[in-house]
Parts: C-alpha cells; sequence; structure tokens
C-alpha cells in the first residue's frame, strides 16, 4: 500500500483504530452534512460504511454539499462511495439508494443527517435499540445543532429533541446552508463518535451559532 499504509501515523494516539475498524457505520441521508461525515470518517479509517438516501444531485449540490459539476444528476450515494473509494479503495462502502425502512440492517454507529424533524423521529423509533451510538446533525443557516446518544441517559435526553417540526430550532438543512457550515456539522459529529471510542462520554447537545460566534453545551 505504499505510503497509504502510513496514513494513520499522526492520528494514533488519538483515535482508537481497532474499535474504529471493528464497525460498520451508517450515514442515513448523504446531503450536505452527510456527505461531508462520510468523506470525514473515510478518512479518519473507517474501513466499513453504509450509505442510506434515495435522492440524486441537483445543480444546487454543488455549492452547498461538495459535490461535483459532472456529479449532477447521479444518485447521491453512487457518487459519495466514488468520492470515498478515492480516499481509500479497499473501504467496503454498501449504498442503499431508498429511503430509510425499519427492517434495513444498520451498523452499531448510525449518523442521522435527514431534513426533517418528523424524519428522524421515524429513523429514531427504528433504531434506537440497534445501534451502540447515534448522532445527530441538523444545520439551518450558520446554525448548527449536534446531538449525540452513546447510553440510556443519552438516549432519553435525545428523545426529547424529536418535537413536533414547527417547533424545530434548527431542524432543516435543505432551505438555507453553506459548505462550510456543513463541514464543521460533520466535523462536530465524527469528533463525538471519537469521543465514544475513546471510552469517554459524549455530549448530548452541542448548538453553535457561527454569526454569533455562540457554542453552547448541554450535556
Amino acid at each position: 500500500m505504499g505510503e497509504l499504509g502510513d496514513r494513520f501515523g499522526r492520528q494514533a494516539a488519538l483515535v482508537p483504530r481497532e474499535r474504529l475498524t471493528a464497525l460498520i457505520v451508517t450515514v442515513i441521508g448523504v446531503g450536505a452534512i452527510g456527505r461531508q461525515a462520510a468523506l470525514q470518517l473515510a478518512a479518519l479509517g473507517a474501513v466499513r460504511m453504509q450509505l442510506v438516501d434515495f435522492d440524486v444531485v441537483e445543480p444546487t449540490n454543488v455549492t452547498t454539499q461538495g459535490y461535483l459539476a459532472n456529479d449532477v444528476g447521479r444518485l447521491k450515494v453512487d457518487a459519495t462511495a466514488e468520492a470515498i473509494s478515492r480516499i481509500d479503495a479497499t473501504i467496503a462502502v454498501e449504498r442503499v439508494a431508498e429511503r430509510f425502512r425499519p427492517k434495513l440492517v444498520t451498523g452499531a454507529a448510525v449518523f442521522c443527517c435527514v431534513d426533517s424533524i418528523s424524519a428522524r423521529a421515524a429513523i429514531w423509533r427504528a433504531l434506537a435499540d440497534r445501534c451502540d451510538f447515534w448522532v445527530d446533525g441538523r444545520m439551518r443557516g450558520e446554525v448548527i445543532r449536534v446531538l449525540a446518544a452513546a447510553d440510556r441517559g443519552g438516549r432519553e435526553q435525545y428523545a426529547q429533541s424529536l418535537f413536533s417540526q414547527n417547533e424545530a430550532q434548527v431542524g432543516s438543512c435543505a432551505a438555507r446552508g453553506v459548505v462550510y457550515g456543513a463541514a464543521i456539522a460533520a466535523g462536530l459529529m465524527v469528533h463525538q463518535m471519537v469521543r465514544w471510542l475513546r471510552g469517554g462520554g459524549v455530549e448530548g447537545d452541542l448548538l453553535l451559532n457561527l454569526a454569533a460566534g455562540e457554542l453552547t453545551v448541554a450535556g
């Protein structure tokens, strides 16, 4: 593998390699945040990933989601899987080009990157007791919210965030967004997974307002 075989040297003290390579990581929704999370996970050293999304790349996704111009019209799972292979061709990527279904067999670590509270709630009902680590990324404009759960207390706290759509403080990443916000949100999500892999607690609720320069940590 040449240089690629040594690519984890600088992060060895930060990321537990054995725990990471034992995982299947599921990313549900590979739009703005999900695509960025998938690419960061690939760079970090995930070896088995599952991408779930029924959507195709639109021209606006080149600006806000980091897709390439020649990706327009392609399935997002296909375009993202191809980008992952450019990082490391040995990563096994399962592409699920359809809406999430409760019977889908997913990995122990789940990244929820969908656009609505109702969709999150439905996915959570299906997977709350089937995953060991859960993280949810939300973005509206320059306001980012990341919620993570890895134990019973975290699950109870997360369930309280699934209020009705019209009450959502930061619920949708479709109406307004920027690629740097998506990249930051994805980085915060990946960081929570790394905290979990190290055996430490996760931060249950992070709210970052880039425009105001404010970070709030709750739990």
